[in-house]
């Protein structure tokens, strides 16, 4: 297997794992406190929804959109996307950003929806999926779409639903000790990474060893993602508790 294609699997995956922890969080809430029947039934929908997204999106963006613009576009969106990642990982393992918390996100749900009814707990539980989902969905087909390898990115994408929801049904509310923010840092490090190839690729940059300059350029920018937590985290204040379900996304 080439070096760019196993960087793509990691990145689809990490990046969509991540997102689902965040989702069974929400989901797990919804199950406890409302009954697992309106829960997985917002869930299927949500997934449903999602899949006809990527069936529908994905082959056009493949079949019609030139290669060289199609990179370009999507070299710079990845860049985009990922230097958000990327920022906010660096800023919670200096202890600058507070860290995800999943315990307290699950136990706000349970409050909020304690007083709700059933379709209140379909909604949740479609949403939670939906809004989390379709970050994986946007990065399945700009990944997918860019390397013509939308197929392999769908399926390394389902692979991580399917890993999370069989980890989410054995340890359900102890989602705590997931090492999100290492998963986050991992997964901009490959989205910055990649968007640079792609980009340097539709106009026109001949790398080195093709596929083979992903690989360094994720240790390129992960060099200079430690150097910067190791420059920001001297004196950085030690914040409070970690965020709950209040927290910005990603």
């Amino acid at each position: 297997m080439r070096s760019g294609t196993i960087v793509l699997v990691v990145s689809v995956f990490l990046a969509s794992a991540v997102e689902m922890v965040e989702a069974l969080t929400i989901v797990v809430a919804v199950g406890v406190t409302r009954g697992w029947r309106s829960a997985l039934q917002g869930v299927v929908s949500a997934l449903g929804v999602l899949v006809v997204l990527v069936v529908a999106i994905g082959p056009p963006l493949v079949r019609y959109v030139p290669l060289s613009a199609l990179r370009i576009a999507v070299g710079g969106l990845l860049l985009v996307f990922g230097l958000q990642w990327l920022r906010k990982a660096v800023l919670r393992a200096t202890g600058l950003k507070a860290k995800h918390d999943e315990d307290a996100i699950f136990a706000e749900h349970v409050a909020e929806l304690s007083e709700g009814h059933d379709a209140t707990a379909f909604v949740v539980a479609f949403k939670g999926v939906f809004l989390e989902g379709l970050e994986v969905v946007v990065i399945v087909l700009t990944l997918g779409a860019a390397s013509h390898r939308l197929a392999l990115a769908a399926t390394a994408a389902g692979a991580a639903v399917v890993l999370v929801a069989a980890v989410g049904v054995v340890v359900a509310r102890q989602l705590a000790g997931v090492p999100e923010n290492a998963m986050k840092m991992a997964v901009g490090l490959m989205l910055v990474s990649f968007g640079t190839f792609w980009a340097g690729e539709g106009v026109g940059v001949n790398w080195p060893g093709a596929d083979l300059a992903i690989p360094v350029l994720v240790g390129v920018y992960g060099v200079v993602a430690w150097a910067t937590v190791a420059a920001l985290g001297r004196g950085a204040p030690a914040l409070g508790a970690p965020r709950g379900a209040d927290a910005d996304a990603a």
